[in-house]
This record gives structure tokens, sequence and C-alpha cells, in this order.
């Protein structure tokens, strides 16, 4: 009996002493991830300098480019009208109409630190995606170290695509319906700093995560949670969503410009099919020695 109860507190040493070291092992992994996260917030920190250094060109050539009429997109529109009279006068963009105001004492200020800050983030993503992956990479195996060794330039790329797409398309097609738009000639459109650069925040960071869309169907792909199957299956709502998007941001109802926002959504789609087919293929193969599943 005595030599039942030694053993058992020898066990429950040993499993104390594994619990422990798990522990450890947990909060290291804390750690290291913290330095990681610690150094991308350092880059965040030298960009966002940067832009208080430049703020002058950040906020009235970057930041308030959309809202004026000769901004890119606009002088472009413009110029296809010339070459391709179908498209219509209204397809010409040359007044962007209301008022943008500031109603808070400190509301200069404020937009001044959130520009900077946006501005720091934006540029600071890719060398975050490049923490995460060294934080992730130890626990790769040789053959997924090779098969993900080009995540950061893919992902940052595809971030950087979706930036100048929202920027350039996206946010000056949507201000230029949002400024516009009207219920009753009763009502003037004004609006506030805070509002127009929180729309040219949320519509050109939000697109730039958008196209990161193959990336997380890689990532869900690699755990099974998606398959090109359920993809394929479901390509019919999600080029409802898809034309639904482009419409509320195209300014007119002309097809060719809703096409226009739509085409880089679907292709984003398909390449995310592509993708999730690919490693279903793989995975097959590396299961069963054949690219097709065994019925």
């Amino acid at each position: 009996m005595s030599d039942n109860k030694t053993q058992d507190l020898i066990d429950s040493i040993k499993n104390k002493g594994k619990n422990l070291e798990s522990e450890m092992s947990f909060f290291d992994h804390i750690d290291v991830l913290r330095k990681h996260l610690l150094r991308a917030l350092l880059v965040i920190v030298i960009f966002t300098g940067l832009a208080f250094w430049f703020y002058d060109f950040i906020f009235n050539t970057v930041i308030m480019g959309p809202k004026k009429p000769d901004f890119w997109t606009y002088r472009m529109m413009c110029r296809m009208v010339d070459y391709f009279p179908s498209l219509g006068s209204d397809f010409c963009i040359k007044t962007i109409k209301g008022k943008i105001i500031n109603t808070e004492m400190a509301g200069q200020f404020t937009l001044q630190i959130n520009s900077c800050v946006m501005t720091g983030i934006i540029f600071g993503i890719p060398y975050l995606l490049f923490e995460l992956w060294l934080f992730v990479k130890p626990a790769l195996h040789e053959n997924e170290r090779r098969s993900t060794s080009g995540f950061v330039f893919f992902a940052s790329s595809l971030f950087i695509i979706g930036i100048l797409f929202g920027y350039f398309i996206i946010c000056p097609l949507s201000i230029n319906f949002l400024t516009n738009f009207s219920v009753s000639s009763e009502i003037e459109n004004t609006f506030t700093i805070d509002s127009y650069l929180s729309s040219v925040a949320t519509l050109t960071i939000g697109t730039g995560i958008i196209f990161e869309l193959p990336v997380v169907i890689y990532i869900l792909s690699k755990f099974g949670i998606m398959t090109p199957k359920f993809m394929r299956a479901s390509r019919r709502y999600a080029t409802v969503v898809i034309l639904i998007i482009a419409a509320v941001v195209t300014p007119t109802p002309d097809i060719i410009t809703m096409l226009v926002v739509a085409f880089p959504l679907f292709i984003l789609y398909e390449l995310s099919i592509f993708i999730s087919a690919h490693i279903e293929r793989k995975r097959n193969k590396e299961l069963y020695g054949t690219s097709k599943r065994p019925n």
C-alpha cells in the first residue's frame, strides 16, 4: 500500500513538472511574440514620425486629393470620355460638392495625429507581417518553410495593391457619390473633417485588407476549413455581393464603371479558389499518393 502511495506521489511530481514546463514554454512564446510586436510597433512609430515631418504633403496632396476635381482618377475619367464619348458626360467628374468643416476646438490637432498614425500603420503593416513570419517560422517543418517562404512578399504585395486600388478607385468614386447624394434640395451637404478622414481611412485600409483574401483562404485551406468545392458552390452568392459593392461606390449607373470596380474583386475570388484547389491537391497527393481523393 505504501509502495502505491509512493508511486502515486512520484507520478504526481512528474506530472506537475511537465505542467510547469509547458506553462513556462507558453509564457516563453508569449515573450517572444511580444518582442516581435514591439519591433513592429517601433517601425510604425518611426513611420508616424516621418509622416509628421512630411505632413503638408500627406494631408494636402494625399488625404485631400480625392476631394479635388484635378485628382488623377477624375482626370483619367474625363480623358476616357474624350476617347469614348458614349460613356456620357456624367462620367467626367469636374466638380466635387460638399464643404468640409471642423466643429471641435482640438479637431485639427487630433486630425494631424490621427492621419499621421494612419500613415504609419499603412507603411508599417508589411514589416508587421515580416515579424509575424519570423515568429511562426521556427514552428514550421522544412517543407512548410519552403512552401510559405514568399508569404511576406505575397501578403505585402496584395496589401499595397489593395491600398492603391482603394485610394485611386474606390475612395474617389465613393467620395463623389456621397458628397453629391441628397434626399432633398433643402439639405446642404457639409461634412466634418473627422468624417472625411474616417471615410478615406476606412475605404483605403479596408480595401487593402480585402485584398488579403487569397492569404486568408490559403491559411484556412491549410487547416482544412475552406475547400475549393465550397467556394465554387458559393460563387453565385459571391458574385451578387461583389456587384452590390461595385454598384454602391460607382458614381453613375453605367455598367462599364461598375465592372471596373468589380473586376479586381472577381479576380481575387477566382485566385482564392485556385489557391485552395492547389492546397487540396497537394494534401491529397501526400495522403493518398494522387492529386484526387479516392472515392
